[in-house]
């Protein structure tokens, strides 16, 4: 079955000049722009940073005007299978979004950061460290990690990931992210992870701040 195109929101560097990617995986009902309007606090920081954020490739049915990676029974109704289903294709969708992004910019794997909130963040950390070549890194905002156990044995990039989740979170559990920091761990990623206290299912300006961090340390390094 063939990859399914994804729409995609694109931030032009200011400089004119793309030396870094920064690519947005939005969560389950939303779409691209629900991320993409982060470009506007980084960019200034950042003036050779294309900034991207395609739609996630299914209809939301809980949202008509959103979109989803993946069907999720216990928001929607849907089975187990079409839900796994759904994850599996949605994984095939983004690594040609990917291949294709990575040939379309002219730009390397270690030019290329992702930042996933929820939905997007369990496709980061799946799709990530399965591809050949690394990424600078990636940032996972209020997710978790889909099949931890199967992790260390199909990984092949390995690079540093930072997770961040709200203490307050009543969409995904916040042990959501010390479960993932140790699966990473495990599989030899460096991982470094921040609590946003008092936050619920979204992004605190601390988490940003610190997202911007390790975004200066690991892909504006060069």
């Amino acid at each position: 079955m063939a990859a399914r195109e994804l729409k995609v929101g694109r931030r032009e560097p200011t400089s004119g000049v793309v030396k870094q990617v920064v690519i947005f995986l939005h969560g389950y009902g939303a779409d691209g722009n629900d991320l993409l309007g982060l470009a506007d606090p980084l960019s200034a920081h950042m003036p050779d940073a294309l900034f991207l954020a395609p739609d996630a490739p299914e209809p939301c049915p809980n949202n008509p005007m959103g979109h989803q990676w993946f069907s999720i029974p216990r928001m929607d109704g849907s089975s187990e299978a079409e839900s796994a289903a759904g994850f599996l294709r949605a994984q095939e969708d983004l690594n040609a979004f990917l291949d294709a992004a990575l040939e379309d910019e002219g730009v390397s794997a270690e030019q290329v950061m992702l930042i996933g909130f929820s939905q997007g963040t369990m496709m980061s950390l799946q799709v990530a460290p399965r591809r050949a070549e690394p990424f600078a890194g990636v940032i996972g905002f209020s997710g978790r990690m889909l099949e931890p156990e199967r992790l260390e044995a199909e990984k092949k990039a390995v690079f540093p990931v930072l997770l961040l989740h709200g203490d307050a979170d009543p969409m995904v559990p916040y042990e959501s992210m010390g479960m993932a920091a140790d699966a990473l761990t495990q599989a030899g990623y460096p991982v470094y992870t921040y609590t946003m206290e008092g936050t619920g299912h979204g992004i605190s300006p601390e988490g940003l701040n610190t997202a911007f961090g390790f975004i200066s340390e690991f892909l504006l390094k060069s």
